[in-house]
């Protein structure tokens, strides 16, 4: 993980339970005595999340409706603390901080995740935009119930399907950098398949490591699995992160870097190839790592 993600060393279980009692109840006992949940228990994972947002991020209320997606919060950290070393790239390897730094979530879902996490980590300010009104509104609440969150967080409804940046950006908007986590499905079939495979991975890596006192779903849980616009789209990551690369051009003076994870490094050389056709200045490839998962995210700028 990233230098400077505050969980690179593991949850603090004792810690998270006294900030957030509700967790006791998730908590299991595995290998050497040491207290970890049940990773393939929805419950239990959304009341981590809860947990770590409570103790690191200055949000003791924080919540997501039936069936939206719930994000690892350490993954999504280290995507935040990526973008901050890119901004001080620009900087003379000075960070960039307060709320004059301005950044855009596409597809914020209802979970708030990054704007929480680089509002609280760096002061930045961020507009979440979604295509998803009953998202949107669970941010408002979020921003509501937690008053850390108020005056660095705010939404913007995307009303129109076909579009990413268009009805969202505005002219006088001066963002410095976008970011996304896109839908990388192709379809509802493809998503409930990698769903099923992740959850039976999450209950076989439990078993391994010993956790006393789970019990192991069979089958994926769907409601884990996030709505539809979470985790699918036709064309898949792919044909998403090139309609984003084709929409930059137009809003190009007002973002200064655009980034968007990639989960397939088969994608890397075709994004590449459309940031370099429609006349980006640079782009830059960022690795990041948690565990035995590799991720990255890749950035363009046309200045």
């Amino acid at each position: 993980m990233h230098s400077r993600n505050l969980h690179k060393n593991g949850y603090p279980m004792g810690r998270l339970q006294h900030v957030y009692p509700a967790l006791s109840e998730y908590i299991v006992k595995a290998k050497g005595g040491r207290l970890s949940i049940d990773f393939a228990n929805p419950k239990a994972v959304k009341t981590l999340n809860a947990a770590l947002l409570a103790h690191y991020y200055n949000v003791p209320k924080w919540d997501i409706p039936l069936g939206y997606l719930c994000p690892p919060i350490p993954g999504r950290a280290d995507y935040i603390h990526g973008i901050a070393d890119l901004l001080a790239s620009d900087n003379n390897g000075h960070m960039l901080t307060g709320k004059e730094v301005k950044g855009l979530d596409i597809g914020v879902g209802a979970n708030g995740v990054y704007p929480i996490i680089g509002s609280q980590s760096y002061g930045w300010a961020f507009v979440g935009s979604d295509i998803d009104k009953s998202a949107i509104n669970n941010c408002e609440k979020l921003i509501e119930q937690n008053p850390k969150l108020n005056g660095l967080f705010t939404t913007r409804h995307q009303t129109n399907k076909q579009f990413i940046f268009k009805g969202i950006v505005k002219d006088d908007d001066d963002f410095a950098f976008s970011m996304c986590n896109p839908p990388f499905h192709k379809s509802a079939e493809e998503a409930k398949r990698g769903t099923k495979v992740k959850t039976s991975n999450l209950a076989r890596n439990q078993k391994k490591r010993g956790a006393r006192g789970i019990k192991y779903a069979g089958q994926a849980n769907v409601n884990f699995a996030g709505q539809a616009n979470e985790l699918w789209c036709e064309g898949g990551e792919l044909a998403f992160i090139q309609q984003m690369i084709k929409e930059s051009v137009q809003v190009k003076n007002n973002i200064a870097w655009f980034t968007c994870l990639v989960s397939k490094s088969a994608h890397l050389k075709p994004i590449a190839t459309s940031v370099n056709y429609y006349g980006a200045t640079c782009l830059k490839h960022v690795d990041m790592g948690q565990g035995q998962k590799q991720s990255r995210f890749v950035a363009w700028t046309f200045r």
